[in-house]
């Protein structure tokens, strides 16, 4: 039963990793994309439509695969997690069916009129539809968090006669605290990797010296609204969902910061590597009683280690929980450095000739995915050994007639196809951005004012 835990575990933080790909970007390139298009409503120059046509292009490329590789996420709760669907079914059924029935259909819906009816729609109306569009990414993800954050804090639910886990109130699983603050700070992370994957083609164009109306219009939407997502990723959001993590799951905080042993006063622990079996932090970097601080707000705070919870209640992966957490604080903390100084130069009016800052934004897009995929991790290695807290360990959701070798058999399977969907996407990608905004010429005259303008 261990192994096929394993597998199963493996299985779906593989394909779930991988989808994830693809949302984040459209989520945040669905900000950005009415950003463009209130800016050509405003301002009534064609330089921004063409430049949220060619956004529009990237953003369907994305989506499409981000459909491929979301429907099996949908089947594998039947296949792989047989046991935690029939128990809780009733209650993330109806997230689930809400992310697909409404914000999904929302979505595609009008991305189809954003991208091919902008004659008929008129200026107001394909505004509209990138509103729309936009509205439906954004409720998509919102209907996926607060079904992940009642795994994490379940709400509105009660126990059936035999067993099952019943919906109790509708609104309690709607609006649940978690799920609010999991998703401000979740949709955040998405907007950082739109603005990082746009600041970066702009730096691209800038550095190739081609397309350089669009360049620094990409360059400064990217940055604008990125060194605003990057400091409220800090704070409120992080902020509120630690303390959240400290007030209902105070074991996954531990393991998170490497607190063996409680403390008064609780260091941060800025680096380190834990070793379980000692029961200690190795080479700690650490600034005194700045954890009970963040925490409770009280520099000499009392602060619970591991030690003070039962073993079978400790996550299972300390250490990759542990490097997971740093990383995305880590990588956050740079995208602030990144953002404000790329902003102020951009203030200064010489970010669009800093060539080492052009360069910094063009290296730094595989970063927001790290950070995302390292922050998933976080959440969801941090709720172990429960699949819902508190109600079903994660041992007992498993589908208990799918064996080890049937799960191996179908992941690399996976593994194959998603490699094949991958190298696509890139050659996709790759294409749009060498096409450029405006395929086959590169855009004079006109241009000239806002040119100046930006």
């Amino acid at each position: 039963m261990g192994q096929a835990l394993d597998v199963h575990r493996l299985h779906f933080a593989f394909t779930i990793t991988f989808h994830y790909i693809f949302p984040q970007l459209t989520m945040g390139l669905a900000l950005l994309l009415v950003y463009l298009k209130t800016k050509a409503l405003r301002t009534g120059d064609e330089h921004y439509n063409r430049a949220a046509r060619f956004w529009g292009r990237i953003f369907g490329i994305n989506f499409a695969v981000g459909v491929i590789t979301g429907i099996p996420m949908e089947f594998q709760f039947g296949t792989n997690w047989a046991a935690f669907s029939r128990a809780a079914g009733g209650v993330i059924g109806q997230t689930l069916a809400m992310e697909g029935v409404f914000s999904f259909f929302l979505e595609s819906s009008f991305l189809g009129l954003f991208l091919f009816g902008e004659k008929k729609l008129g200026r107001i109306g394909h505004w509209l539809s990138a509103f729309l569009v936009f509205l439906g990414s954004w409720l998509s993800g919102y209907f996926i968090v607060a079904t992940d954050a009642w795994m994490q804090h379940p709400t509105g639910y009660r126990l059936g006669a035999n067993g099952a886990i019943e919906l109790a109130s509708f609104w309690d699983l709607l609006l649940n605290k978690w799920a609010l603050w999991q998703y401000a700070h979740t949709m955040l992370g998405a907007v950082q990797t739109g603005c990082f994957v746009m600041a970066a083609v702009g730096a691209f164009y800038l550095l190739t010296k081609r397309d350089e109306i669009y360049s620094r219009t990409f360059v400064k939407a990217g940055v604008l609204v990125g060194a605003i997502a990057a400091l409220l990723q800090l704070f409120p959001t992080g902020d509120m969902q630690g303390k959240l993590v400290a007030n209902h799951q105070p074991v996954t905080l531990a393991a998170m910061e490497g607190l063996f042993e409680s403390q008064r006063g609780a260091p941060l622990a800025i680096l380190g590597q834990p070793d379980v079996e000692k029961r200690k932090l190795d080479n700690p970097l650490e600034i005194p009683n700045m954890l009970s601080f963040l925490t409770y707000r009280q520099w000499r705070a009392d602060v619970k280690g591991l030690s003070e919870f039962p073993e079978n209640e400790w996550p299972d992966q300390i250490p990759l929980l542990y490097y997971s957490y740093h990383v995305m604080v880590g990588l956050g903390t740079i995208f602030i450095a990144v953002m404000v100084v790329a902003a102020l130069l951009l203030w200064r009016g010489t970010l669009y000739d800093s060539r080492w800052m052009l360069w910094t934004l063009m290296l730094c897009v595989p970063l927001p995915y790290i950070a995302n995929t390292a922050g998933w991790m976080t959440a969801e290695l941090g709720r172990q050994p429960w699949l819902i807290h508190g109600l079903m360990r994660t041992a007992q959701g498993i589908s208990p007639r799918v064996a080890a070798g049937n799960a191996w058999f179908t992941l690399i399977g996976f593994m194959g196809l998603y490699t094949v969907v991958g190298i696509l996407w890139l050659f996709l990608f790759y294409r749009e951005i060498e096409l450029g905004p405006e395929p086959g010429a590169h855009p004079r005259g006109e241009d000239a004012a806002v040119l100046a303008a930006d």
